[in-house]
């Protein structure tokens, strides 16, 4: 019995698998083009999108080696640079420093050791005075008797171009930038003197400070 079944059985596996119809085949045929198509279409996107990112790539690496060279260039031309004690670099934002010595002035002295400094004396909240003092150099302010906060920007290489207090100045260190500042002092015909000395962590002998609150 098993030995007449097994050339029925086989013929009917052959049959099956060699009588595809027509439209089955086509139809076969044609999700195999789809399928084909569409890999290839996934394929062309896939590339296109690496060449985008190479290029977006070669770009930025472009412009970092461009900023990295303005940068060095900006250095380079800065870092040795420095002004005159008694400058006044905001001048168009705080005017230049009044003399005051009649009866009811006050002086504030600034003596600086081996760092440049830019000192604004505030008055109120608002700059009233304001020098650039070299190393190794002193400066004196007057005004009339009041209550005001010195405060103390120093650093090297001075770069006037230098953008400050989210562009409203014009004018700053390149390197080494640190800020202090004293309490209020209130003034009344006598002179108050600071003398900077720099430590050895970089700072002065004054309270921290940052750009907002000393420019």
């Amino acid at each position: 019995m098993k030995t007449q079944l097994l050339p029925i059985l086989l013929l009917v596996l052959v049959c099956s698998a060699s009588c595809e119809s027509e439209q089955t085949r086509k139809d076969r045929l044609a999700v195999e083009d789809r399928q084909r198509i569409e890999l290839q279409q996934q394929l062309k996107e896939r590339q296109y999108a690496e060449t985008l990112r190479l290029e977006d790539d070669r770009r930025e690496q472009e412009k970092q080696a461009e900023a990295d060279r303005l940068a060095a260039e900006t250095y380079n031309k800065y870092i040795s640079n420095s002004l005159n004690t008694g400058a006044t670099p905001y001048s168009e934002n705080y005017g230049t420093n009044n003399i005051c010595n009649d009866y009811g002035c006050s002086q504030i002295k600034v003596e600086t050791s081996n760092s440049d400094v830019l000192v604004t004396i505030k008055k109120n909240h608002v700059v009233v005075r304001h020098a650039f003092i070299r190393a190794g150099d002193g400066y004196t302010f007057s005004f009339p008797n009041g209550t005001y906060q010195a405060f103390f920007y120093y650093g090297k290489g001075w770069n006037p171009e230098k953008q400050m207090k989210n562009g409203k100045l014009k004018g700053g260190f390149i390197s080494s930038e640190e800020f202090g500042k004293d309490e209020p002092q209130t003034l009344a015909n006598n002179v108050l003197k600071y003398e900077l000395l720099l430590q050895q962590n970089g700072n002065f002998s004054t309270s921290p400070s940052n750009p907002e609150e000393a420019l």
